[in-house]
């Protein structure tokens, strides 16, 4: 799968929100068996592939992301918000359902 950068995608997310794309789905079990379509979980992993500026704080300053563009993540389990582009899927969610950034 061919990744897009955000100057492709022409979709920015604002203050502390990302784009990101989710991580494919395991195709087949630990054991061997090969899963349908309808069995397989959605992954809580993607990678970050836009960010907005950050959180504005209350009294006018901006709160820098934590995370950038190309990190891999961990997310929670009904984080974001599913948008469908050029046939691509993406979640745009808040930084604060980010759980961790894998290394």
């Amino acid at each position: 799968m061919a990744t897009k950068t955000k100057s492709k995608l022409n979709l920015r997310p604002l203050g502390d929100r990302v784009l990101l794309q989710r991580a494919e789905a395991e195709e087949m079990t630990a054991g061997g068996i090969l899963l349908p379509e309808s069995a397989k979980d959605k992954p809580k992993e993607g990678k970050i592939v836009a960010t907005g500026k950050g959180r504005i704080l209350e009294d006018g300053t901006v709160q820098p992301m934590n995370v950038k563009t190309g990190d891999r993540v961990l997310f929670s389990s009904y984080a974001g918000t599913e948008v469908k582009v050029s046939g691509d899927e993406y979640l745009i969610m808040n930084e604060s359902d980010i759980l961790a950034i894998v290394d």
